[in-house]
């Protein structure tokens, strides 16, 4: 099955003023579009095409000769979440179950978002900042280069933000800690985290 753009699950205005919809027009039609446009081409032929992104991001992380497929299929992978992960009415209360379990982990729901900003702030260069279930069942934040996700260590995203310049420069220019903390704040689909929490145990 090839890779397909999905639509946005919301209009291109409605995160303003937290993220333009020129940000999502140039991050969605034209960067995410790149990595399913180019990751097509490369896994066309091969013996990974029609595989699920899952597979292919597992199959080939860390493999130099097929790190063109990797980069593009974990960053699509990484956006069709991304997009889900936000909501124009994000932020606010965090359902029950998955809050326990924030305060259980990390001492409280603030704490959590200050080591949250804290990752994607420290992440040099391009990459993403996570919140994921660990293999362990207990929740942590981790941060990654470029496209890696928490796929290649066989752990469940629960919520990712992206930090590569792309995401921000439009609207907070190099203020890279006051997108993340507007992200964290003001854009995250409570909901949809919670659903993959309770998806993930």
């Amino acid at each position: 099955m090839a890779l397909e753009l999905p639509a946005l699950p919301y209009a291109y205005d409605s995160l303003n003023p937290y993220m333009s919809a020129e940000t999502l027009e140039f991050h969605h039609d034209k960067h995410h579009n790149a990595y399913v446009v180019n990751g097509n081409k490369l896994l066309e032929g091969t013996d990974l095409e029609g595989q699920s992104m899952e597979a292919i991001i597992k199959a080939t992380y860390n493999d130099a000769a097929r790190a063109g497929i990797f980069n593009n299929v974990s960053q699509h992978w990484n956006h069709i979440e991304f997009w889900q992960m936000m909501s124009p009415n994000g932020g606010g209360s965090i359902p029950g179950e998955l809050e326990k379990k924030l305060v259980e982990d990390f001492g409280s729901v603030d704490a959590f978002k200050q080591e949250f900003i804290n990752a994607g702030v420290t992440q040099f260069g391009s990459g993403w900042c996570w919140l994921v279930l660990g293999q362990d069942g207990k929740l942590k934040v981790t941060k990654t280069p470029n496209g890696v996700n928490p796929i290649c260590f066989d752990e469940h995203a629960l919520l990712g933000c992206d930090v590569w310049e792309h995401s921000y420069y439009i609207d907070y220019r190099n203020a890279r800690p006051d997108y993340v903390t507007a992200f964290v704040n003001n854009l995250v689909n409570w909901e949809y985290v919670a659903e993959r929490f309770s998806n993930a145990g």
